[in-house]
């Protein structure tokens, strides 16, 4: 398949390479150049929990067993 570069130097991505990559739009994508070759590859997007994961803090000191316990119980009230 071929592309051909724009005036501003955009390229269009061939409609059945971006259906097999899962490309949509607004995908990000790295690219780079080695060896004389273009190389684009799909950018993962993080996990969007992940940076807050590991940061909350429960009261009293209780373990997430416990506090669940202690909040079902306090809804049953």
């Amino acid at each position: 398949m071929n592309s051909i570069v724009s005036e501003k130097g955009q390229i269009t991505i061939p409609k059945a390479v971006r259906d097999r990559l899962g490309l949509h739009p607004g995908a990000v994508l790295q690219v780079e150049a080695v060896n004389g070759r273009l190389i684009a590859q799909k950018k993962v997007a993080a996990d969007a929990c992940g940076k807050w994961r590991g940061r909350g803090k429960l009261p009293c000191a209780a373990n997430v067993d416990d506090y669940l316990k202690l909040t079902r119980d306090a809804d049953r009230s």
